[in-house]
């Protein structure tokens, strides 16, 4: 039976991935060691998911590694050799401000994980799909560039290439801020890439905007819409942090993007770079957000403005997405951000009488 390796399994994309692939008949073998924990705290945990995945799928395995630690994986990657079809890699450390405090721990994670994965899927199952969740971070405050106008409630972009579809490919990441988070990243982008071009492997890296869903393990310092319903249901102060909070992201709905994988691992290509997110069919601006919050629980919110914006935070980023629908014309987005919004609000309910 051929199988599926995802990291990152019991997170957002992680577990979204898990269940997709599980469903199409693949044998999923999961790595997550519940790093998130160790990151932003108890609440942030995602043992509740991986409790989930187990109880649902009897034939998923779990394996509770660390992706630095080469020698681990190395014995899941003989385990299974040649029997691994694709990688899904969506383990990370995914905060600006958080890279800051431990940039030898954001580095190792977010770069050295990548390059051992990539190695041991060369020695191991070179013909292996590998699909890598990048971020559009890598462009640094490039985006923050151009040239934005001011709305009520958003920044907008108007009489430019990008205005009509949004931010391409084509964007540099170069001579930019990318927060050490991003530098990382960049890292691992870079390296998958030449895994596909030096080695010719199977290789994407998928540089999403918002990746959200009810599966969110939301913290303030990571996963904007799932933390801010969470601010929203409990009554817990919110801050939002510069730009008047009129800056704008697309939010994509994690089955969406994992069926993106799922239409790649499909029809795989070599060494390709997507910007995948809600495009122009799904984002908000923060103000925009909280009314749909407000709206949605019947009460205001309680948030608060701070004047001063993360180090290296975009003030508008869409993605363009018609590159990947070019290459896979059958994927479609199905959330919109007032579905995603309200199917968050409905599963922190449920998970909290649980």
């Amino acid at each position: 039976m051929a199988v599926a390796l995802i990291t990152g399994s019991a997170g957002l994309i992680g577990a979204e991935t898990v269940r997709l692939f599980s469903k199409k008949g693949l044998d999923v073998v999961g790595i997550d060691n519940d790093m998130r924990r160790y990151f932003f705290g108890e609440e942030a945990s995602t043992a509740w998911s991986r409790k989930q995945l187990e109880k649902e799928l009897p034939k998923y395995t779990h394996e509770a590694c660390d992706i630095r630690s080469e020698p681990d994986l190395k014995k899941i990657f003989a385990r299974h050799g040649k029997s691994i079809a694709v990688i899904v890699h969506t383990a990370a450390q995914p905060s600006h401000d958080w890279a800051a405090r431990e940039p030898h721990t954001d580095f190792t994670v977010n770069a050295n994980g990548t390059l051992n994965l990539l190695e041991l899927t060369r020695q191991h199952c070179p013909e292996a799909v590998f699909v890598f969740t990048s971020t559009n971070k890598v462009y640094g405050d490039t985006p923050n560039r151009l040239p934005l106008v001011e709305e009520a409630q958003r920044f907008e972009l108007k009489n430019h290439p990008f205005a009509q579809h949004g931010i391409d490919e084509t964007m540099s990441i170069d001579n930019t801020m990318h927060s050490l988070f991003g530098a990382s990243k960049v890292a691992a982008d870079i390296l998958v890439q030449e895994y596909g071009r030096y080695f010719g492997m199977k290789t994407a890296c998928f540089r999403g905007g918002c990746l959200t869903g009810p599966g969110h393990s939301g913290t303030q310092l990571h996963g904007f819409l799932a933390y801010l319903v969470k601010c929203a249901i409990t009554g817990t102060p919110y801050t939002v942090f510069g730009y008047e909070g009129k800056q704008v992201r697309d939010n994509i709905h994690s089955f969406d993007l994992v069926n993106a994988f799922w239409h790649f691992f499909q029809k795989p290509r070599s060494a390709e770079v997507y910007n995948i997110g809600g495009s122009r069919h799904s984002n908000c601006s923060m103000k925009e957000a909280i009314a749909i919050c407000e709206k949605l629980t019947g009460r205001p919110m309680k948030w608060s403005y701070n004047p001063t914006n993360r180090a290296g935070d975009h003030i508008w980023w869409i993605s363009d997405i018609r590159k990947f629908q070019s290459h896979y014309p059958d994927w479609k987005l199905q959330y919109d951000v007032q579905r995603i919004i309200e199917e968050i609000h409905t599963g922190l309910e449920a998970r909290a009488k649980a």
